[in-house]
């Protein structure tokens, strides 16, 4: 069994991944983790990782007898401390950003030992995620994921100069608050001391803001957590990071000025440049040109309406609404196996019939020119603009959304589908963009009524608030988003900050007068007491660290994320708790077959 050593005096001098060729001759203390050890007899060679990365350590039997004999005991993972002299190399490995040199150990303490991790601790490494979730604090130890994690804070590290610079406080919010839930499910905590009563964990700091705003603070922001429950995916956490922030008396652009100072800033973190101002663009021409409200900009392929070019066939046909192409570059090779499985997709999406026209040399080859004809598929092709080769894609809708062009939102899928299937998308692009002018209301199939497309605070542009109950789906919001390359970051409003206005968009929800006492009433009462004009934003942090950082997943930006399944297989959380925790609660399990802990 290895005999540890006490670290005693020592002092570490430099992080293993920044010693430089500016360090030669100098005498040196590393420490770190043991990653790699090759012995050659009177050489052991010993690469220590930290943080920062890898060094190279020599340890010769001649020159340090006992320093050599102590390496002849470490193992990969054990924890060590070295003294020794920085000396240039022969051969500089490239590879390392210490590669130029390395050290001559005359001394080794073994801190500790490790067992045989269940993975190699590399770059990449072939254990699935719950193996890497289940040991996360080696998985951390990993590059790629321990240069996400200073990324992030880099990241965050400049938000908070530039706002600080701006004039914006940094104030917290509570984490225990009342529960008003805003479209997600609330996490629940019950009180000790209010038997029966129940504490909520923020979705956002949202009305908290708001009545900063009242309170006179006029500029606040929050590296803030959050929490929803609600399923998950990819870019979903059960608890999640936001940029928040509010202003007094702003105009939508000024709010628009901060952000895109905060992003330059952030981007620059990642050694990534971007230029405001930040394109804009509003809610219905995204629709109509790309069919979707977060458009990637970083490629072409946009909509065409060629509704009327089906028009003598739309009984036949039975074709609801209008009809949506556009045009797959280079596509026209497609198999009818690939064209089989595009028209699948298309049906899952909701499409009643998914029509495609190739155009080559010899002119079109199309189911369409049976039932439409011949011209009205030259028709569709000039519409498209389509060249030889390419492949016109049209979709019509099997179901029409109030106030949708659904066929337009199929198409969108489609388009993003076929673009990553083409290799269409330069990943080295980054095109942020503003969307605004959206729609308040949107059509809830499960409710059978119009329901908030946003928050119901957020402002409505003034010509149309006399739509809110003869018309609805007319009502366009104060509300913007900001889109980094087909990714929403975050969303935000200029806010209502009239109280007779807020009632009436409660009353406009089927709220009562009473309902709306019961869970905004103090904020209701708030708003009478001189509320200035006001507006912000919320960014989803973790969605920027990924996007910057080239990850799919937020999970690989957290340091300690949950699962799909909203578990922390690390911790072992969620878990039973004993009875005593329970009754202390006055709360009793119904149904649960449970163990006590």
């Amino acid at each position: 069994m290895t005999a540890l050593d006490l670290l005693g005096d020592w002092k570490r001098t430099h992080y293993c991944g920044d010693l430089r060729a500016s360090e030669a001759d100098q005498e040196v203390v590393l420490m770190g983790w043991v990653h790699r050890r090759r012995d050659l007899g009177n050489l052991i060679f010993l690469d220590v990782r930290d943080r920062t990365g890898l060094a190279q350590v020599v340890f010769n039997k001649e020159l340090a007898p006992a320093a050599h004999a102590r390496a002849e005991e470490l193992r990969s993972e054990f924890v060590a401390a070295v003294r020794g002299r920085v000396a240039r190399r022969q051969k500089p490995n490239v590879e390392l950003a210490s590669g130029e040199v390395e050290v001559f150990a005359s001394e080794l303490r073994i801190l500790n030992t490790a067992k045989t991790p269940p993975f190699v601790v590399e770059d990449e490494v072939n254990a699935s995620e719950e193996t890497r979730l289940r040991y996360r604090y080696l998985d951390l130890r990993r590059p790629r994921p321990r240069s996400n994690i200073a990324l992030r804070h880099r990241v965050i590290f400049e938000i908070r100069k530039t706002l600080d610079a701006l004039g914006f406080y940094e104030i917290e919010t509570p984490m225990l608050t009342r529960s008003t839930p805003e479209g997600a499910r609330d996490y629940l905590v019950p009180s000790r001391i209010h038997h029966g009563q129940f504490y909520a964990l923020p979705q956002s700091p949202q009305i908290f803001k708001q009545i900063l705003m009242i309170s006179g603070m006029d500029r606040y922001f929050q590296i803030v957590r959050c929490f929803r429950d609600e399923d998950l995916r990819a870019d979903r956490q059960p608890e999640f990071t936001q940029l928040d922030l509010e202003m007094s008396f702003p105009r939508q652009q000024d709010i628009f000025d901060v952000i895109e100072q905060v992003m330059v800033r952030a981007c620059g973190a990642a050694e990534i440049s971007v230029t405001p101002p930040f394109r804009h663009m509003e809610y219905r021409e995204a629709i109509r040109r790309f069919g979707i409200d977060k458009p990637d900009m970083r490629f072409g392929m946009e909509l065409h309406d060629v509704t009327p070019q089906f028009a003598g066939a739309r009984e036949k046909m039975r074709i609801e609404g209008n009809v949506q192409a556009l045009v797959a570059p280079g596509a026209a090779s497609f198999s009818r196996k690939q064209l089989d499985e595009l028209a699948e997709q298309a049906k899952g999406l909701g499409a009643r019939g998914l029509y495609t026209v190739k155009v080559s040399t010899e002119g079109t080859s199309s189911q369409l020119e049976k039932t439409l004809g011949k011209e009205a598929v030259d028709a569709i092709v000039a519409a498209t603009s389509a060249k030889v080769g390419d492949l016109i894609v049209a979709v019509s809708a099997s179901e029409q959304i109030p106030g949708s062009d659904t066929a337009a939102l199929i198409a969108g899928q489609l388009r993003l589908a076929l673009a990553e299937r083409l290799n269409l998308v330069p990943k080295d692009r980054w095109e942020f963009l503003w969307l605004t002018g959206f729609p308040l209301f949107e059509w809830g199939p499960s409710e059978k009524r119009w329901v908030p497309a946003q928050h119901p605070f957020t402002g409505i542009v003034e010509s149309d608030v006399d739509k809110i109950e003869s018309a609805p789906w007319e009502v366009r919001s104060k509300g913007y988003d900001l889109v980094l390359n087909g990714v929403e970051l975050g969303s935000g409003s200029i806010r209502i900050h009239s109280q007779e206005l807020q009632a009436r968009i409660f009353r406009g929800l089927g709220m009562t007068e009473e309902q709306a006492r019961q869970r905004f009433g103090f904020f209701l009462d708030a708003l009478t007491y001189g509320t200035p004009p006001h507006g912000g934003i919320a960014l989803g942090l973790d969605r920027v660290v990924a996007l910057l950082a080239g990850e799919k997943s937020i999970r690989e930006v957290i340091a300690f994320p949950k699962t799909t399944a909203a578990q922390d297989l690390m911790a072992e959380a969620p878990s039973a708790v004993d009875n005593d925790q329970l009754e202390a609660l006055g709360i009793a399990l119904a149904d649960v077959k449970r163990n006590n802990v």
